[in-house]
């Protein structure tokens, strides 16, 4: 057999791409991930930040999909307790939009679907006694309360590719796959980065990761055709600053059927979504619009008593999702559910149409599975049980965690260490490594932004622009409105020890 590069090419470095090609690395095979832009520059980091089982979906009787994303969320909460963690839901109830039996049966099947050994199970309060009724008008005085879970999307993202990278993938952002044809029993793939170098490569078996751009690889770049298509549902978010002081969050019903949540956001701000809307355009393009703004608006402003103006928005992002197309009437009804397709007229394409955050795990390892059946070798599978980079906390008792970091560094604020413990988990033992005082994390600059994290970030993270770093790998952006972005990219043009912004080529 011919030698090649690599096993397997994965093309997407969102959460799909990353995570198989986090489990394949695990596995033992060569791997190389391309990433046209930033990790998760894209639909991963435009999520709600939900690890859920999607309660709504029980309506549209997707009682396998919740299922298996329901015994998914202790799995990944157990992962890195440091990104994800609990967090607790109130449904005030509205008898106009859904009585209360169905929404006490349809919360009893999602206690039930799935066992639960972490998150707590659903009951009934009174919202007049309640804190979480203290913030919503009058009219709202029973509802409902159940668990799900949080998680930082574009951080879990780079973990999954730190990970892999760390069992020997090669991680090139800012990379883009131009063309890819077969050639006998392995596909060579040209690879070009952001300035225009190019690179040819080898693969035994490619994945089509690509998410909104899915379709646009198999038939541009691969030539193949395929049987599953997607449809693009545009979800946008706002941020304002934060509605209420407790730490419990809210799923609001609407006149339209749709649901938003309100979550405490950053420690400072409220995070409302999401629409649902058919898109047509430039997935690279897609931004929230006034109409979407003022929607989330208005659905939030029925239930609180502090009325959400357009005006209170200090941020909004917006993500396209690929959702997999089941012929469905509305957007909002289109299954989140993902189908892992896989052309064999010669060297093995699987494509990636569908899917949500809380499967990946779950989708990476059913991808790894097929490939291994073609390509044989290989380890059994290994990340139902494994920690992501930093996760690896005692007991996966975070606050303990955080109390042993204080002690070690007293020096340090504590709004830094919750911050570093957070982000890093026990991998801020490498961002604090030589640091005995404050000056040693070098100059601030930005509010909370020390040169030691952004070393960090850039050498370790993949981070090039003071985007990658302000809003993916943190959402330190949020306290750097305004002029943030251009102060942070003219000090890291200045500093020329950092990585360069282009593609890294080197063997």
């Amino acid at each position: 057999m011919q030698k090649v590069d690599f096993d397997i090419l994965v093309i997407g470095g969102g959460i799909n791409g990353t995570g198989i090609a986090r489990d394949a690395a695990g596995r033992g095979y060569s791997v190389l991930l391309c990433e046209k832009d930033d990790l998760a520059q894209h639909t991963s980091s435009a999520s709600t930040k939900l690890i859920h089982g999607g309660l709504r979906y029980l309506e549209y009787y997707e009682f396998g999909l919740v299922r298996k994303a329901l015994q998914e969320r202790e799995v990944l909460l157990r992962s890195a307790p440091h990104i994800m963690w609990p967090l607790r839901f109130v449904m005030p109830h509205n008898s106009a939009m859904r009585p209360a039996m169905l929404i006490r049966a349809g919360l009893f099947l999602y206690d039930h679907l799935a066992r639960r050994e972490i998150l707590r199970g659903s009951r009934a309060i009174d919202l007049r006694q309640h804190p979480a009724g203290a913030p919503l008008k009058s009219g709202y005085s029973r509802g409902f309360v159940y668990s799900d879970g949080w998680v930082q999307d574009s951080r879990l993202v780079t973990l999954c590719a730190l990970d892999a990278a760390e069992r020997g993938a090669a991680i090139h952002t800012r990379t883009h796959c131009t063309a890819a044809h077969r050639d006998g029993n392995h596909w060579r793939v040209t690879l070009q980065d952001n300035v225009g170098m190019q690179r040819t490569v080898t693969a035994r078996a490619l994945v089509n990761a690509a998410g909104p751009w899915v379709a646009e690889v198999l038939g541009q770049v691969t030539q193949v055709n395929a049987s599953r298509r997607v449809r693009l549902v545009k979800g946008s978010h706002i941020v304002v600053p934060k509605l209420f002081e407790h730490h419990y969050a809210y799923i609001f019903q609407n006149p339209d059927k749709r649901i938003i949540f309100a979550i405490p956001f950053e420690q400072d701000f409220t995070l409302i979504g999401t629409t649902d809307i058919e898109y047509t355009g430039d997935p690279n393009a897609v931004q929230a619009d006034e109409d979407e703004i003022n929607y989330l608006c208005d659905m939030a402003s029925r239930y609180f008593h502090h009325k959400v103006d357009p005006g209170n928005v200090v941020w909004h992002y917006s993500g396209v999702r690929p959702l997999l197309d089941d012929e469905s009437s509305n957007a909002s009804s289109v299954t989140r559910d993902y189908a892992l397709e896989c052309d064999t007229n010669g060297a093995p394409v699987l494509s990636v149409f569908g899917g949500k955050i809380t499967t990946f795990r779950k989708l990476a390892e059913e991808a790894i599975d097929k490939l291994q059946s073609l390509l044989g070798g290989g380890s059994p599978a290994w990340t139902d049980s494994a920690t992501l980079p930093g996760g690896d906390i005692p007991g996966a008792d975070y606050e303990a965690f955080l109390q042993l970091i204080k002690t070690l560094h007293p020096w340090l604020p504590d709004s830094l260490a919750a911050r570093y413990t957070r982000a890093y988990g026990t991998r801020c033992a490498q961002l604090l490594a030589n640091a005995r005082h404050m000056s040693d994390l070098g100059t601030e600059i930005l509010p909370g932004l020390f040169e030691a994290e952004i070393r960090y970030l850039m050498n370790t993270e993949w981070a090039r622009t003071a985007a990658d770093i302000l809003w993916r790998r943190s959402k330190l952006g949020l306290c750097a409105l305004g002029n943030g972005e251009t102060v942070l990219n003219a000090w890291l043009t200045q500093a020329s020890d950092l990585p360069q912004q282009k593609a890294d080529f080197a063997a």
